[in-house]
């Protein structure tokens, strides 16, 4: 990522030294578990942030905001990096990549500030593949640590209702609120506003699927699609795993490819001799409605085991967009174009269902399910979220429908020790208006999700929109200091906006909230009052 220049690090002085201090110990401690490479950061992190503020008789200027965001920038790069090392391999889009770099980055000579290597002149140019000179900050991690220790509010602090009251009680966030703030590390609620009432979630529902498929199938899980030949019958049955990350496209990105599918299955063919064969697919392992409640609309396709690039027709990848009519069969003809590409003459394809005497001829498989996960959160897909709502129901013997996936959701976090009441799922994507959410329900899937005994959940956290940088967030916070610092799913349905996710406070602690509103009517406008109040909590040490 590319964080802005932060400038009056003089004037910052007096917050950056009280936060060195404070987190060298803590860095120490997160080292001995994160690696030989986070404790050469901690025995540095601490001089570095001090030479930043400036000289001794630097004089103290007014408090600013950006001054309260500097310190918790400096916080939050190093919380992307350490939960991003923690949650794995690196996805195909490369939003943890560039997190990683950016990590790696602030390990790197090439500031004036940094004050290592022969020349540290500001006017010097970067060596090749070093960042270019400005002042960076050290990192310093924050958050979850051995002890469960957090770092202190400074004495005198407002409470945190004295903040987010006024905020909350925006006419623009509409007529009903269901709010709460909880210490990650910790668990004490900072702040509750009816966070026991339950309403329209919206899109903030992914995190519960996040949390439920992760918990029934696991990080590593990957989605097989396949083709199978039927003995004696020259049929090819292309096999729906319910991958809704397979695409058709030249540019896979990494993901499943049916191309790919058909160059090994030409193949297979061909060792058998076998230039013309019957084409067929097989959706059985979803059951129920293909067609979301809501009816045909651009935000969601058909829920069906096999389609590619979710039978989106305008060559779109994320976002609401026009979809085909029938998703399984699209597919399974773009299948039958890349076979003809090799020569394989095939039918025009229709529904089937593979025998147990098929032989498979070749397969595909997804990313492993963390990457699917993040990809959901960060672009904020319903078409995932279905299709993970459906995997979880079949992986914990239910049907793998629309009610089937409700039930297996709700069961799944009901293991967890997860707060239900008032809960109730009947999608997985949040587009049912019929869904219902508290606040102390996503403030607890999100910290289950930070805890360190559950690291298969992690992919939860390192997929939530960046503010300023990625998915649904990409566009905002830009101009209130919050950028890079909270980390959010959004939501929004008619009358209803949603925001829940992590902040880092003024003092270094990771918060996780949730802020749901009803009745609003100007979406913009809300959206507005909601980033207002999460930004809040960034420029905060409330008790």
């Amino acid at each position: 990522m590319v964080v802005p220049e932060l400038r009056g690090w003089r004037a910052a002085r007096p917050r950056l030294e009280r936060l060195a201090r404070a987190a060298r110990p803590r860095l120490a401690r997160a080292a001995r578990t994160a690696g030989p490479g986070l404790a050469r950061l901690a025995r540095s992190a601490g001089p570095r942030i001090a030479r930043l503020a400036g000289p001794t008789g630097s004089r103290p200027a007014r408090p600013r905001t950006w001054q309260y965001t500097a310190g918790a920038a400096t916080a939050g790069l190093a919380l992307a990096a350490g939960v991003v090392t923690a949650a794995g391999p690196w996805d195909s889009t490369g939003q943890r990549t560039a997190e990683r770099d950016r990590a790696v980055a602030l390990g790197r000579t090439g500031g004036a500030d940094h004050g290592r290597g022969s020349d540290t002149s500001a006017t010097s140019p970067a060596r090749a593949g070093e960042p270019k000179p400005a002042p960076s900050a050290g990192a310093v991690l924050v958050g979850l640590d051995a002890a469960g220790a957090t770092v202190k509010s400074a004495s005198g602090a407002k409470p945190l209702g004295a903040v987010l009251d006024p905020l909350l009680g925006d006419a623009a966030l509409g007529s009903r609120h269901s709010a709460a703030v909880v210490d990650a590390a910790t668990g004490r609620t900072l702040y509750d506003q009816d966070a026991g009432q339950a309403l329209t979630p919206a899109s903030v529902t992914k995190i519960a699927t996040a949390v439920a498929a992760l918990s029934a199938l696991g990080p590593d899980h990957r989605f097989t699609t396949r083709a199978a030949l039927e003995p004696g019958a020259r049929e090819v049955v292309l096999v729906g795993g319910g991958d809704p990350t397979l695409t058709a496209r030249a540019d896979a990105h990494g993901w499943a490819s049916l191309r790919t599918l058909a160059d090994g299955t030409a193949a297979a063919l061909a060792r058998r001799g076998l230039r013309e064969v019957t084409l067929s697919y097989d959706t059985s392992l979803y059951t129920g409605p293909d067609l979301h409640p809501i009816g045909v609309n651009d935000n969601v396709a058909r829920v069906t085991a096999l389609t590619a690039d979710e039978a989106r027709t305008d060559g779109s990848a994320s976002g609401p967009a026009p979809r085909a009519d029938d998703p399984a069969a699209d597919a399974a003809r773009a299948f039958g174009r890349f076979l003809a590409g090799h020569g394989v003459k095939v039918t025009d394809p229709g529904p089937s269902k593979a025998t147990g005497r098929a032989r498979t001829l070749a397969s595909v498989s997804s990313p492993p399910l963390s990457d699917v996960v993040e990809r959901m959160l960060t672009n904020s897909d319903n078409d995932i979220a279905e299709a993970l709502a459906r995997q979880t129901a079949a992986a914990s013997g239910e049907h793998a429908d629309f009610a089937g996936g409700a039930r297996a959701i709700a069961a799944r976090l009901k293991k967890l020790g997860l707060p239900l009441a008032g809960a109730r799922f009947h999608d997985g994507s949040g587009l049912d208006r019929d869904d219902r959410l508290t606040a102390n329900l996503l403030t607890a899937l999100l910290r289950t999700a930070a805890d360190p005994a559950r690291p298969g959940l992690r992919p939860v956290l390192t997929g939530l929109p960046v503010a300023g940088f990625t998915g649904t967030l990409a566009d905002r916070y830009a101009a209130d200091g919050a950028a890079g610092i909270v980390r959010a799913k959004t939501g929004t349905l008619t009358g209803v906006n949603t925001l829940a996710g992590t902040a880092v406070d003024r003092d270094g602690r990771l918060l996780v909230f949730a802020f749901l509103t009803d009745g609003t009517t100007d979406p913009q406008a809300a959206q507005s009052a909601l980033d207002t109040t999460a930004t809040a909590l960034t420029a905060c040490g409330c008790r």
